[in-house]
């Protein structure tokens, strides 16, 4: 796949602004929409949509098929009268460049019941056929998705290897039961996703209407915790308690010594085969319904994947094991066509996953914070000079410091091979556009920038920190007043330059 000349910026909604405490899929998101046309930008990136759990990270959500509820706009739900003007009467004090998940997990769910009793009392008639075609559409997850929520509540929130057994493991009658016991709360949590994916898809038109199309991001593996892992048992390395005994990670790179231990179930990937990777057609038809373009978070797994035994405290003691990558992919281009698909290929990268991202003529990853370590940096990948056409770079991504507060922390080392690369001396208030600027004017024919750049923004503004749980991973918002008219026709100026309006 080869994408056109052009460009984007990364935002995932939570940083949107707004009233209630984090970002959500209205007025807010439709107004960045226009200052991106107005920018000159053609894509949106957006990380994973799923909703969120322990730790708050887009990427361990409940549901690699389900959207975040978190994100519905409440101002639409009250035009639409699915709350009412009293239903606001108490509001919490709300930070408005921060998310707060732990005030949201309580204050939003409790508005979003709301809404759904409002709506069961008769509130909305319009919305019912539209909610039991949605429901026919997506049962094949959402069946499933919706009652794991529901015995989730019911088993005050444990994850679903510590249920009873009957529930953990499926047992019919068991989920028969289950299923007529919480009839009720399984109702609701499908009424939300209705919610979610309504206007998901409004504000996806709105955008396709003005010439912006969105990146979406999938991550390779679903959480521990997750319908998913529940309702697809079989295709993952659990023992007979539910337990993995086998779990996810990289091993020591630039971002970690001791390397990251994701902890997420591994596929069995010879069941998976067997079946024609059915699991895999249905996610990617799913990714199809959000994104024009989706991003495969840790592509190199499909090659290769790091195996850690469980339990385990670290990283280090994992081993390679290869993966098939090209037979998967194979499949699903069979079931659905060419898929539009940017492989993230950062980190350890060897012949065989750049074989797999080249048969598919997929565009790999740059990140040009990366260019400028080490002592002979001039073979470095990501300098400018040494990207390909069918490549994406970035300034930096949601797991590297804003580019800004790169520059305030990196070493002499760095600073000096910047200096000699550019011949410049820029300092930490002209760096962040530099950078830009040569993502911008690269040979790679995509080029994005996370808007924390675009604002000049330090390290306050990062989005995360990798390996951590840290309070101020996945919070930061920016503030309405930020998105400047004239920042838009200042990023337009340069795109324009660049040949990628």
């Amino acid at each position: 796949m080869m994408i056109k000349r052009s460009s984007g910026v990364l935002l995932h909604p939570t940083s949107l602004p707004g009233p209630y405490g984090i970002g959500e899929l209205g007025q807010n998101a439709r107004h960045f929409v226009d200052w991106l046309a107005l920018a000159g930008q053609t894509y949106w990136q957006v990380m994973p949509l799923g909703p969120t759990g322990y730790g708050d990270s887009p990427y361990q959500a409940f549901s690699a098929f389900a959207g975040n509820p978190y994100l519905i706009d409440l101002t639409t739900l009250r035009e639409e009268g699915l709350l009412q003007d009293s239903d606001f009467a108490a509001l919490p004090g709300f930070e408005p460049g921060r998310v707060d998940f732990g005030q949201q997990y309580v204050w939003r769910n409790q508005m979003l019941e709301r809404a759904y009793a409002h709506f069961a009392f008769g509130d909305a008639p319009a919305l019912e056929p539209e909610f039991e075609a949605f429901k026919a559409e997506e049962a094949a997850w959402l069946d499933d998705y919706a009652l794991f929520m529901a015995l989730k509540a019911a088993h005050g929130g444990l994850p679903w290897n510590a249920w009873d057994p009957g529930s953990r493991d499926r047992v019919p009658e068991v989920l028969a039961a289950a299923r007529e016991r919480l009839a009720a709360p399984s109702e609701r949590v499908k009424f939300i996703q209705f919610l979610f994916f309504r206007q998901w898809r409004a504000l996806r038109e709105y955008a396709r209407e003005r010439g912006v199309q969105v990146i979406g991001d999938i991550p390779i593996f679903v959480a521990m915790d997750s319908s998913d892992a529940w309702a697809n048992r079989e295709q993952f390395y659990f023992d007979d308690q539910g337990q993995p005994t086998v779990v996810a990670g990289v091993p020591p790179d630039y971002f970690s010594e001791t390397g990251q231990l994701w902890g997420n179930p591994l596929y069995r990937w010879d069941v998976m085969e067997r079946d024609g990777f059915r699991w895999w057609v249905e996610r990617f038809r799913g990714s199809l319904k959000l994104y024009d373009l989706i991003r495969i978070d840790h592509f190199r797994g499909f090659a290769a994947y790091w195996e850690i035994p469980f339990p385990a405290e670290t990283a280090i003691h994992g081993r390679w094991v290869p993966a098939p990558g090209h037979a998967m992919l194979e499949a699903v281009q069979q079931a659905l066509g060419q898929m539009p698909i940017i492989a993230e290929d950062l980190g350890v990268i060897t012949p065989d996953v750049e074989k797999l991202r080249d048969d598919f003529e997929l565009p790999g990853m740059a990140v040009l914070q990366f260019a400028f370590g080490g002592g002979d940096f001039s073979v470095n990948d990501f300098l400018p000079h040494n990207l390909r056409v069918n490549q994406v770079v970035y300034t930096g991504t949601h797991d590297n410091d804003t580019s800004r507060g790169w520059w305030q922390h990196a070493d002499e080392m760095e600073k000096h091979n910047f200096r000699v690369y550019t011949h410049s001396d820029p300092n930490e208030d002209t760096f962040a556009w530099q950078l830009l600027g040569m993502a911008q004017e690269s040979r790679a024919n995509l080029a994005v920038v996370p808007l924390q750049d675009v604002l000049n923004l330090g390290s306050e503004a990062r989005m995360n920190l990798p390996g951590t749980t840290g309070p101020q991973n996945w919070t930061w918002r920016y503030l309405a007043a930020d998105l400047r008219p004239d920042l838009a026709e200042r990023l337009r100026g340069v795109t324009a330059e660049a040949g990628r309006v």
